[in-house]
């Protein structure tokens, strides 16, 4: 098992998966691409601009040339990591989309074609975020979102052509409910239409009539018991969006899974997602990217990145409660470095699950497995193989040499973080910064909020493309995207 892990680390430096992919999108696979490898389709970029992009000893910065292919008040840049992979496995993507209905009832979305998004930001002299119209048929929203790839950039090119359309699937589901000011969501949906000139109040006691209807002690139901009494939970419309949003990305998850027998989708990617509706940003994050809005020079973290050392409790409950998942080869145990058979029988500081600091415990010949997370800080690994612990494909990544998959020990959940951004007034140089691990590896929140407020303050307030050079500004010091 040493051995097994002592190559694999030597395979693996920097995070790089187990596969062979090395980068490369094909995976050695025979079976055809889903989406062929590209860079994010608002760069504009030829092939052999692609091609440039990838120039390992050059690792040029790659901007948006038309300003007209995002909202005018959108930046965004990128570098490959050099010498990390062969291609640039890292994806973006920047949608305004629009979900419909049709006369028949059923919802459709649609996305904005790009020569009309230049207006479709808040222009940070007040916000005027997109909103239902006023027949309530339609429903607009702005979505961002990076996915930093790793072993292949298959599951990344899929997740950014495809991420988006899931998020607006599940909104549609409640779309109704959104386009209602003031309307709790209905705990129960099929039995009544929702009648949108019932007031809240009135709303809620038909749905919970209807939930009692039948039920044992129910009012007025002949030879019931004496009525029970039941508590029915207020639902927010804010939560159906956060709703919407996480079983997007457990399809997305899904969809990479089952379609894994059909096209040859390498790899996996973290995915850091914001979502623009009705006044609030709602910040998804599935990985150890990070979004931070910094506003009249403060800087507000707006979610948080997940990594072994982060989620160890949860990783170490999952491995006690299914042993099976470690193969025999690991233990759910941390310890502060690895055990040695000449330590059998003595006292060792460990950590289970349940705690949040250490103690001691006596040394079994169990405790000599490899331990299921191993490593500090950056070089922390999950099953000595992977340095993140969510996000989006690896459904074929094992351990080095082994049978024993790592997927379960993944999770594909966002947190979603929601920012009133209605509630607050924002200037002209406000901005919300969403960057990969690279960035974050070599600049803290406050620093990359100087670069940003600093350049800004340079920059003409009136500039509808100042944000563009902005991107490039932080990308010099980092070393990779």
């Amino acid at each position: 098992m040493l051995t097994r892990v002592k190559s694999a680390v030597a395979n693996f430096m920097g995070g790089m998966m187990a596969g062979g992919s090395n980068g490369d999108h094909s995976g050695g696979s025979d079976l055809p691409l889903k989406y062929p490898y590209s860079r994010p389709e608002f760069l504009g970029l030829s092939p052999d601009e692609v091609e440039c992009s990838a120039d390992h000893a050059s690792r040029p910065i790659v901007i948006v040339k038309e300003t007209k292919r995002l909202p005018w008040a959108t930046g965004y840049a990128e570098a490959i990591n050099a010498g990390k992979s062969a291609l640039n496995e890292d994806q973006a993507r920047c949608e305004v989309l629009v979900i419909k209905r049709k006369p028949g009832g059923n919802p459709t979305s649609s996305q904005i074609p790009m020569t009309r998004r230049r207006s479709s930001l808040p222009n940070g002299e007040g916000v005027d975020p997109p909103s239902c119209s006023d027949r309530t048929e339609d429903l607009m929203l702005n979505y961002w979102a990076l996915f930093d790839g790793h072993a292949g950039s298959g599951a990344a090119v899929m997740a950014s052509h495809l991420l988006h359309h899931h998020v607006a699937l599940h909104l549609q589901e409640v779309l109704e409910i959104l386009c209602t000011p003031n309307l709790l969501a209905p705990t129960c949906l099929g039995e009544e239409p929702i009648n949108h000139h019932l007031t809240p109040t009135s709303q809620r006691a038909l749905t919970r009539a209807a939930s009692l209807r039948g039920a044992a002690g129910a009012p007025c139901s002949p030879g019931s018991p004496p009525t029970r009494f039941f508590t029915e939970k207020k639902v927010s419309q804010e939560s159906l969006v956060i709703g919407a949003i996480e079983n997007a990305f457990k399809d997305m998850d899904m969809q990479i899974e089952k379609e894994k027998g059909v096209y040859n989708i390498s790899g996996g990617c973290t995915a850091l997602a914001v979502v623009c509706l009705l006044g609030k940003l709602y910040v998804a994050n599935a990985g150890d990217s990070r979004a931070i809005i910094i506003r009249a020079g403060e800087v507000i973290p707006v979610s948080a990145e997940f990594t072994p050392e982060s989620e160890r409790q949860r990783l170490q409950f999952l491995a006690y409660m299914q042993p099976q998942l470690l193969g025999n080869e690991f233990t759910h145990l941390e310890f502060p470095r690895r055990v040695q058979r000449k330590e059998v029988g003595k006292r060792m500081l460990y950590r289970d699950f349940t705690m949040s600091g250490w103690a001691y415990k006596t040394i079994e010949d169990d405790d000599l497995k490899f331990p299921l997370i191993y490593g500090e800080g950056k070089k922390a690994r999950v099953l000595a193989t992977i340095g993140v612990t969510r996000g989006l494909g690896d459904h074929s990544l094992k351990v080095h040499d082994s049978n024993i998959y790592i997927k379960p020990f993944l999770s594909c959940c966002p947190e979603v973080r929601v920012y009133p951004l209605a509630q607050y007034e924002h200037g002209p140089d406000d901005v919300l910064v969403l960057g990969s691990d690279g960035l974050w590896d070599v600049l803290s929140n406050q620093e990359a909020a100087e670069a940003v407020t600093s350049f800004l303050a340079n920059c003409d307030p009136d500039d509808r493309h100042r944000h563009v050079p902005l991107t490039a500004l932080e990308l010099p010091f980092k070393p990779g995207s």
